[in-house]
């Protein structure tokens, strides 16, 4: 099961909310009733990402929580205007707005890489409407110029139009100069951002805004954010992500209330590269905070 749900973000951007699982069950109350007592989960992508990429997540949390994932602005099925804002806060207002029209708060925000970001400063500005976050392989240190520089030019080697979805796969799993070994779940995660036009396979995104969003982001730090965040937090790491033991360690200790965890086997697509095994590092922490 797949249901859309629209909302309306920042500025008047229309969002997709979805669904990927059946709704909770409450003995003999009627499942939409359930699904609305019932805890809420939103999970938030990372940059390129899309709410599908939450499918398996989604699928196994709805047994027992209103588990909703968000295309975020200029990805997935959501609105992409050219003249939109890409800004931290635009972000940030579109996933409060989306919990607020959901009825989904208190909640728990699961976020992978810019998705964490945004849940983690959501959870700062808005205490009252999340109860519990948990971080996916994001750095709260800055980047910096160089790394926005290396993504501007990665963009420039991606042999788009891609033929086939096949294509698609053996270009981010094996051939591209960022892989260091072939890698099948990546070139998976990227298929599935691919949408078909008449002269071949295209990102459903536009790389110019992927670059405006990122360059929200790179040159600060945002350990300010995590120290105000005041509901339980887990951070989780894959061992071969983007996000090092140190760092993860670091933030858990300016988190007020920090737990780690780490997923073997994992680069920075942890939840897509090992969906078995990140369930199991955070299932834990999801039942130690009880019902809403």
């Amino acid at each position: 099961m797949a249901r859309r749900i629209d909302v309306t973000g920042a500025d008047g951007v229309r969002l997709a909310a979805w669904e990927f699982g059946d709704p909770p069950k409450n003995g003999t109350e009627p499942a939409e009733s359930a699904a609305q007592h019932a805890p809420g989960v939103l999970l938030l992508h990372g940059l390129m990402g899309r709410a599908s990429h939450w499918a398996s997540t989604a699928r196994r949390l709805s047994a027992r929580y209103r588990a909703i994932a968000l295309d975020q602005r200029g990805h997935g099925r959501s609105d992409k205007p050219a003249q939109a804002a890409f800004t931290r806060d635009a972000y940030v207002d579109d996933a409060e707005a989306a919990l607020e029209q959901l009825g989904l708060g208190p909640t728990v925000l699961v976020g992978h890489a810019m998705g964490a970001l945004t849940a983690w400063q959501l959870a700062a500005k808005r205490p009252d409407l999340v109860r519990g976050l948990i971080i996916c392989d994001m750095r709260a240190s800055a980047l910096g110029a160089a790394s926005q520089r290396e993504w501007a030019e990665w963009f420039k080697t991606w042999p788009v139009p891609f033929a086939t979805l096949a294509d698609v796969r053996k270009w981010f799993g094996e051939d591209d100069p960022w892989v260091e070994r072939p890698n099948p779940a990546r070139g998976a995660f990227y298929a599935e951002v691919m949408a078909e036009s008449p002269d071949g396979w295209r990102p459903v995104f536009e790389p110019d805004q992927m670059l405006r969003s990122r360059e929200t982001w790179v040159f600060d730090a945002h350990w300010e954010e995590l120290a105000q965040v005041r509901c339980p937090a887990l951070v989780v790491r894959g061992l071969d992500g983007e996000l090092g033991r140190a760092e993860a360690q670091e933030m858990v200790r300016v988190l007020p209330h920090g737990q780690y965890a780490e997923v073997a086997d994992a680069g920075h697509l942890v939840h897509y590269d090992q969906p078995e095994t990140w369930l199991t590092a955070i299932e834990p922490f999801l039942d130690s905070l009880g019902g809403p």
